[in-house]
């Protein structure tokens, strides 16, 4: 399906402007706008797990069509959306962006992340992809788990995992996705960006 990228600057605060808002409430990416939504009508989804079953439901791709097959999709798709996007967040955030190092929230997150990199490993044993197919499922979990490639030890012990990760790293669609605005300079954090990421800005009542 056709899409247009609408980068939103999230260090000069841009997730918090009115438009912004009517797209996503909780000024989080990502947010879609659909102007050929049901009925015609545009409709705006903001959770990337809402966004993955609108998506797949209206191109009949990445999610079963029978009702078995569909919710080993959505489960995996729910593992990702509880568990895994918070934990390897919550890890990197207390590793790269938090000011001070707290050894507990490090050693928690980590320990956490390598629970769930198991809890994958012993599905993909016994799954090509994590429902089986290639889903939803898998597109969700894949960006937060390929950062363990910066630990080889970590994916040389997992080798069903690492063999997931060679498998959808390779595939086109997904180098597409992830060299989107890759091009873009990485910047230390400064105290402004920190202060409008996780400062008093994220409290203000509006």
């Amino acid at each position: 399906m056709p899409y247009k990228i609408v980068p939103v600057n999230i260090r000069e605060g841009e997730q918090f402007k009115a438009e912004f808002l009517k797209i996503s409430p909780n000024n989080r990416m990502p947010a879609i706008v659909d102007p050929d939504g049901p009925g015609g009508a545009p409709i705006a989804i903001f959770e990337s797990g809402a966004i993955l079953m609108y998506l797949a439901e209206k191109s009949g791709k990445l999610m079963s069509s029978d009702t078995r097959g569909r919710y080993v999709v959505i489960q995996w798709l729910m593992f990702q959306m509880a568990n895994v996007g918070s934990m390897f967040g919550q890890r990197g955030h207390f590793l790269r962006a938090a000011p001070e190092k707290i050894p507990y929230a490090i050693d928690r997150y980590t320990n956490e992340t390598r629970r769930l990199c198991n809890v994958m490993d012993r599905r993909l044993a016994e799954a090509e992809f994590l429902a089986g197919d290639y889903s939803s499922a898998d597109i969700a979990c894949y960006p937060w788990v390929v950062g363990i490639r910066r630990e080889p030890e970590q994916v040389e012990s997992r080798p069903h995992l690492k063999r997931w990760l060679d498998a959808i790293g390779a595939r086109a669609a997904v180098k597409r996705g992830m060299a989107v605005m890759a091009d873009l300079p990485r910047q230390p954090l400064d105290e402004k960006a920190r202060s409008i990421l996780y400062g008093a800005k994220q409290f203000e009542r509006r």
